[in-house]
Parts: C-alpha cells; sequence; structure tokens
C-alpha cells in the first residue's frame, strides 16, 4: 500500500500530525519551538505553570514515533533533501505568528508549493484580519490576497472561512482576541 507522504511545517502541537500518523502515513513534521517539540513549562493565565507535553512526548506515548520524521528548524530554512516532495503538504494559521514576519508571505507559499509532487495537495489554515492591527500584516491574509501568489495551473479546490468570533483564553493567548479564520485546498498542477 502506497501511504500518502504529507509535510506539515510549523506542527507544534501535533493536532494534525497525530492523526495522519494514526491512520499509517509517514508524516514529516517541521517545527522550530523547542516547547512544542520537547515539551516544557508553559505560563497560564492565572500565572501559574504547568508541563505542556511536546509532539515527540506525545508520539511516543501513542507509539506512533516510527512513522514520524522530525525535522527542528524554521520551515524556510529547514534541511529537508534537494528533492523533496511530498502527497500534502498542509500549514495550520502559523503565517501570521509574529517570528514569521521576517519574511514576506510569498516565501512561505511559494517553498509550500515547491514541495507538493503532482497531484498533490497544498493546504492552508490561515487567521484572516480582524482588528486594524491585522490588516497591517500581510501575513493575515484572506483567499483573496492570497491567490495572486500562487502559480500558473493552481486551482482553488475548496475554501471554508469561519464568521468573527472571540478566541478563548490560552496560555499562548492571554487576552480574548477577535479572530477568523479560512481553510484553502489547491492540487498541484501537471508539470
Amino acid at each position: 500500500m502506497d501511504l500518502v507522504r504529507p509535510a506539515r511545517p510549523h506542527s507544534s502541537d501535533g493536532r494534525l500530525v497525530m492523526p495522519l500518523a494514526a491512520t499509517g502515513h509517514r508524516v514529516t513534521a517541521i517545527e522550530r519551538d523547542p516547547v512544542a517539540l520537547r515539551g516544557g513549562l508553559v505560563s497560564l493565565p492565572d500565572g501559574t505553570e504547568a508541563h505542556a507535553p511536546g509532539l515527540i512526548e506525545r508520539l511516543q506515548q501513542e507509539g506512533l514515533s516510527d512513522r514520524v520524521d522530525i525535522v527542528e528548524g524554521d520551515f524556510l530554512d529547514a534541511g529537508l533533501p534537494a528533492d523533496a516532495q511530498y502527497d500534502a503538504v498542509w500549514t495550520s494559521c502559523s503565517w501570521h505568528y509574529s517570528a514569521n514576519h521576517h519574511r514576506p508571505l510569498a516565501d512561505f507559499v511559494t517553498r509550500m508549493q515547491g514541495l507538493v509532487r503532482v497531484h498533490g495537495l497544498f493546504g492552508a489554515e490561515f487567521m484572516m484580519p480582524v482588528t486594524a492591527r491585522h490588516h497591517l500584516s500581510e501575513h493575515y491574509t484572506s483567499p483573496e490576497r492570497l491567490s495572486p501568489l500562487f502559480s500558473d495551473g493552481w486551482n482553488i479546490q475548496l475554501t471554508l472561512r469561519s464568521g468573527q468570533y472571540v478566541e478563548r483564553r490560552t496560555s499562548a493567548n492571554p487576552t480574548r482576541t477577535p479572530i477568523a479564520w479560512a481553510y484553502s485546498w489547491r492540487p498541484a498542477p501537471l508539470p
């Protein structure tokens, strides 16, 4: 059986990596945050600290370590093989992180496109601009603003959008923030 070989930039807590690996897929997870990978103490909204398990620990607990190749580093500079091609490349709400604002959004899209094999799938979950501050950053995008970044032959297969809502407080986001998100899937063009 041929397994889908997805790549997952900014893999974070494994929300997408774990289910793919659990269904038998071989996954390449790319993450730059050492706490997201190895776990560690995180600050909670009430000022206390707690241990958050990292992706590596979670994979070991579920017996999935042998199905996931972890690449530690910045997605744009990650040491992937020069000829690396994947059946699917997916990012989940990572473009808008301030740590990624030092590079143009087009760099992320171009790198992801280059890793998708023919007939493969490019998937992105991204935060859309809601506040005035969001509108000042290209990294809070929309399907309409994202489309021109794709080279010829890429067609939108599906786009889903949320309405605006207020995000619950988390250790990473102690203030309640209005957000909106979208998903976009695009099949890779023929060569």
